[in-house]
């Protein structure tokens, strides 16, 4: 009963959210596009599918619809499309979607793919459709043909849907693996992060012999073992790069090549791969074993939540030297030492430990599997303590929260309370307009100013385009500052500003200038910010918290020139992926495009500017300390009590933070000043009880 009311109240926010988005998006967005957008970033998240893009093609005949298509995703390396169709609800009950329904969407996605694939489609549609893009690229771009590994079919709804419904077939030569998303794979996202891998040996007839170590080893079990190369290739097909955990797979550069030692091992000595490769390390949540008959030992039968740290490059190598040169991999066998995390709790940094550990003497350096989890934190504490001023004709002050994590916002709005009003009073300081998470983040800032080092291009929009994981790899690498300050969160709020509007000023299909908003945004926003010599006074924005009507003007006729500039000069029509490319910047930055300046003359710097807001920079230290200190008296003796008792009743939490509860709750009772290190330390208390959502309404109703 608890989880299908929990489903419904989940249910129920997506609604509101959407409702909350038609009031705030450009006109001609839609409830159904939008419900998209919300899925496929979660889905994005949780690493299922990467560099989506939100469009609408719809071709009809005269049977009626032939093919529909909501949304796309096409790999960096072109190994992977992602085609989904959404069916969306809009009613404030769950309905149920039936499985005649979802064979009759998922059919559509096939019919788009075979229909562009053959180019039977791309000649049909303008050069400003939302969906030439893609149509072009699969009729035409050869390095689909030499890469592309597997299509993954998706049905996105709102809907109920209770039918397992994985399957898969061939279309035009390629596997098309067949979902459906609905809402309770939603909800289970929402709860988990991510929807594990599992894979089934014993289906598959190769459980595979393992030692285990004998030992009981705090946190964790070891194995190892030899997995046929067969057996991997076939992983790797059905999965591709969501095998490889999250910081390892944004660090690599997957391209489709095959490493020349590997290559020649696998064509001329497969039999001597297991002697050469140094193998395979992966992570799991769970293991299960087998016993062999005749007392052969222990066998791993099936594995949960499988995660490559290691040797992501062999197991592709294995896989693409089948496909590409017929290679025998019937005599290919890896060596694999996988780890199981027994501490639930502490899994992810665990599974991220080991990645960096495990990489540490491969091409992937530290600082790429790094999150940098200190600046991230500042900036996190910074966006919690600035209050932005009010708008124009508003009176009310707001704040543009930082997601460091997936799911603070939501955590943070629950932790505020459960009423109405409680909620209500939330949204109004923390518009949800306003949250923006890591991706985001590199996104305005890596938009908005060429970095170079050595008369090397280290930055710049074409790496926004190329995605949210590897334009963020770009930004921790040469575009974050090790301590953020105040004046670096207004900044980046103005640049926020900044690419918001253009975004919207750009607008969405039918009423956009193009289909190339992903493109045509931070192009020019670059472009503008390297005219004007890097002088936009940022803090005028921050103060402001909106654009004029001749800045947007001006956005607009930029924007304009510059995406029909890129679609009528990028090679073979091909402007997406010439887009990706340094070589497109660098024709477009030349370009002398008719705008008029002088419209934006008051965003200009003024020389007194700069003194200005450095006179408003306040030492972090101390900032951050009463902010923390605040949250802890806000709270009060009684709830710091109930915390107290809570702690103690709870095993996942360690006795340390049952006594620091119990002091800070005593001390508050008595007006006794709280030590530097009760302080931070109840900070971060509250931040462990924010994280597991499930357990705050425990707190609320004791």
């Amino acid at each position: 009963m608890f989880e299908n009311e929990e489903l419904i109240k989940f249910y129920t926010d997506i609604q509101e959210e959407i409702k909350f988005s038609l009031l705030t998006e450009e006109e001609g967005a839609n409830p159904e596009q939008i419900f998209t957008d919300v899925a496929l970033t979660m889905l994005s998240d949780a690493g299922e599918t990467e560099n989506y893009r939100i469009c609408y093609d719809e071709k009809l005949s005269k049977r009626g619809v032939e093919h529909k298509l909501n949304a796309y995703a096409l790999s960096e390396n072109y190994e992977t499309l992602d085609l989904f169709i959404t069916i969306y609800n809009v009613d404030s009950k769950i309905e149920t979607i039936a499985k005649a329904d979802a064979d009759k969407a998922l059919t559509k996605l096939s019919k788009f793919f075979h229909n562009s694939f053959n180019k039977l489609y791309v000649n049909e549609i303008e050069e400003s459709s939302e969906i030439f893009d893609l149509a072009n690229t699969l009729s035409n771009l050869p390095e689909i043909q030499e890469n592309l590994v597997r299509i993954n079919a998706f049905l996105i709804t709102n809907h109920e849907f209770k039918t397992d419904y994985k399957t898969s077939k061939k279309v035009a030569g390629y596997p098309i693996f067949y979902r459906v998303i609905d809402i309770n794979y939603l909800f289970n996202l929402s709860e988990k992060s991510r929807i594990p891998i599992e894979i089934d040996f014993q289906k598959l007839s190769i459980p595979l012999l393992c030692i285990s170590s004998n030992v009981e080893l705090e946190g964790y079990q070891s194995y190892l073992s030899i997995i046929p190369g067969t057996v991997l290739a076939h992983i790797y097909e059905s999965y591709g790069l969501r095998l490889l955990e999250q910081n390892v797979r944004s660090s690599l550069q997957f391209t489709g090549k095959i490493n020349q030692g590997i290559r020649n091992t696998i064509l001329t000595e497969p039999h001597m791969f297991l002697a050469f490769n140094n193998g395979i390390a992966a992570t799991a949540e769970e293991v299960r074993c087998i016993d062999l008959p005749d007392g052969q030992g222990k066998a791993i039968s099936f594995i949960k939540d499988f995660q490559i740290v290691n040797g992501g490059q062999t197991t592709a190598a294995i896989y693409h030297a089948s496909k590409k040169y017929n290679a025998k991999i019937t005599d290919i066998y890896v060596q694999m030492k996988l780890t199981t995390i027994k501490n639930t709790d502490k899994f992810a940094e665990t599974v991220g430990r080991i990645a960096e550990y495990a990489n540490t003497q491969n091409k992937v350096s530290v600082s790429d599997l790094s999150s940098n989890k200190e600046s991230l934190i500042m900036l996190e504490h910074l966006s919690r303590t600035i209050w932005a001023p009010p708008k124009t004709g508003e009176s009310v002050q707001t704040r543009w929260f930082f997601e460091r994590a997936r799911g603070q916002y939501k955590n943070e709005r629950i932790r505020q309370g459960f009423t109405p009003s409680k909620r209500k009073s939330f949204d109004l300081k923390n518009p949800r307009n306003q949250m923006f998470t890591k991706e985001q983040l590199a996104k305005y800032i890596n938009s908005y100013q060429e970095i170079y080092k050595n008369n090397k291009l280290l930055v710049g929009p074409h790496h926004v385009v190329l995605g949210s994981q590897k334009n963020y790899a770009q930004f921790l690498l040469h575009n974050f500052p090790e301590k953020p300050d105040e004046i670096y969160f207004q900044d980046t709020v103005s640049k926020a500003i900044i690419f918001k509007t253009a975004e919207k000023v750009y607008g969405v299909s039918p009423d956009s200038i193009g289909d190339m908003r992903y493109i045509t945004v931070p192009y020019s926003i670059a472009w503008l910010t390297q005219k004007i010599s890097n002088k936009l006074d940022l803090y005028f924005i921050w103060k402001n918290q909106s654009l004029s009507d001749d800045f947007n003007n001006l956005l607009y006729d930029l924007m304009s020139q510059a995406d029909r500039f890129i679609r009528e000069n990028a090679p073979g029509a091909l402007y997406g992926e010439w887009a990706k490319k340094k070589e497109c910047w660098l024709v477009v930055k030349d370009q002398a495009f008719d705008v008029d300046l002088a419209l934006i003359n008051k965003y200009l710097k003024k020389e007194e500017s700069d003194s200005i807001h450095s006179g408003d920079q306040q030492n972090i230290d101390t900032l951050l300390r009463q902010k923390k200190l605040q949250e802890i008296k806000e709270l009060g003796a009684e709830n710091w009590k109930t915390i107290f008792l809570w702690c103690k009743n709870n095993d996942s939490f360690p006795l340390f933070y049952t006594n620091l509860a119990h002091t800070i709750g005593r001390k508050l009772r008595d007006s006794i000043t709280l030590t530097h290190r009760e302080i931070c330390g109840g900070s971060m208390l509250l931040e462990e009880i924010a994280k597991k959502s499930s357990l705050l309404q425990d707190i609320y109703e004791m």
